[in-house]
């Protein structure tokens, strides 16, 4: 994250207010409806509404949703937002090459990785090589179809536990179209 850690709450508020009326990016937080509560952020960035791309970006994740099927719907519908509202054709996900989780993330949620940015940016003191991944609008509706199985109820057992994984899916998918 470009931002933060922050030395208190006001300070954390302050950057939420500035970031709450930013319109590139545009920030949206993810609600646990169970408990009605905001338990993370994430945000569409770099918008170049010319040439049909979008970022995501600035994934802040409370440990409440780590590794939850909230995470990956909130990740869904911000990719469903961007490709069938908005009209986007490529969709961009960035991270520092040294953030493996971020990486499987990626990789997971169905972006394809593309290369690595060799000090692409001067990030916290220090030269980061930034890893990029996209999904692109030819590969969105079995990414969408293997998001939306995913999520399905029947997928899940009584613990909440997944039956069949996101990636698995999405080869199936793959396979069959």
């Amino acid at each position: 994250m470009p931002v933060g850690p922050f030395d208190d709450a006001a300070s954390y508020l302050e950057y939420v207010e500035r970031a709450a009326v930013s319109p590139d990016p545009q920030h949206y937080a993810v609600i646990d409806l169970k408990r009605g509560t905001a338990i993370g952020t994430l945000s569409l960035m770099r918008i170049d509404r010319a040439n049909g791309v979008i970022e995501v970006g600035n994934v802040a994740f409370s440990p409440l949703l780590k590794r939850t099927p909230i995470s990956t719907e909130a990740q869904y519908l911000l990719m469903k937002h961007a490709f069938d509202e908005l009209g986007y054709r490529r969709y961009e996900w960035k991270c520092d090459a040294l953030n493996a989780p971020s990486r499987q993330a990626a990789a997971r949620l169905g972006f394809q990785f593309e290369g690595i940015f060799r000090q692409a940016v001067l990030y916290k003191g220090r030269t980061r090589d930034t890893a990029w991944f996209s999904i692109i609008d030819s590969e969105w509706p079995t990414v969408r179809a293997a998001f939306e199985q995913w999520l399905a109820p029947e997928n899940f057992d009584a613990e909440g536990g997944q039956r069949k994984s996101l990636t698995d899916m999405r080869a199936q998918l793959s396979k069959a179209g």
